[in-house]
């Protein structure tokens, strides 16, 4: 079943939650995606920061009543489900070419995984989260990245993936990967090599984790046209 659709946008979305928002977080992500939203907590650092979200979505149950004084009540929007993170709820009612996600990493190692299984299970929303030292994506079946000679490219498989590469010291290729089997953390871009690697995945489920310097590449790669 579709699930409904809260915020259409023709920009980009800036996805905020609860978790730690660095000084700069906000600024970096709006700079590319200008369109402000809150996922429950995340109200919180937006009007700290002293702007405003266009929707709040979740189950609401981590709101201050200050927070809650400082935005319209018609941009608050309840979704009533127990099952899901206020991650998944979010990312699931928004379209946009792409979405930045910042507050979904760092403070709670339990939350950080919860966020990368909702990366993986709704891949389709083409979303990247900013983190303090690191950006991470769920890898599409084809991307293509131009990276610095020697970067750091780190895949983490959250279900059994297979692929190939290109331009990436360590090849994938012929690898079964999977959690709690091979994984391909501290891989790096050959340094011999042009800097662009190309990834191919045969099935879904990689997590692709590169260094926050990255993001405009990544955001590149997104690109629907790319």
């Amino acid at each position: 079943m579709n699930e409904p659709i809260i915020v259409r946008a023709v920009d980009a979305i800036t996805l905020v939650g609860g978790g730690d928002v660095g000084a700069d977080d906000l600024e970096v992500a709006l700079r590319h995606a200008p369109v402000l939203v809150a996922a429950d907590g995340g109200a919180a650092p937006v009007v700290r920061a002293g702007l405003s979200p266009q929707a709040v979505l979740g189950d609401m149950d981590s709101l201050e009543a200050e927070i809650r004084d400082h935005i319209p009540a018609d941009r608050f929007h309840p979704i009533a489900d127990q099952h899901s993170t206020d991650f998944d709820k979010a990312l699931r009612s928004v379209a946009a070419p792409f979405v930045l996600g910042v507050g979904f990493m760092g403070r709670r190692v339990d939350h950080q995984l919860a966020n990368f299984n909702v990366l993986v299970r709704r891949a389709e929303r083409r979303c990247v989260l900013i983190g303090a030292h690191d950006v991470v994506l769920a890898a599409p079946p084809e991307i293509a990245l131009e990276l610095a000679p020697g970067s750091r490219v780190s895949l983490f498989p959250l279900a059994p993936v297979e692929g190939t590469s290109r331009g990436l010291h360590w090849p994938i290729d012929g690898l079964k990967m999977a959690p709690g089997g091979v994984i391909g953390t501290s891989n790096r871009v050959a340094e011999s090599h042009s800097g662009r690697v190309e990834l191919t995945f045969f099935a879904p489920g990689m997590l692709i984790i590169l260094p926050r310097a990255a993001l405009g590449a990544v955001l590149a790669a997104l690109k629907p046209d790319a």
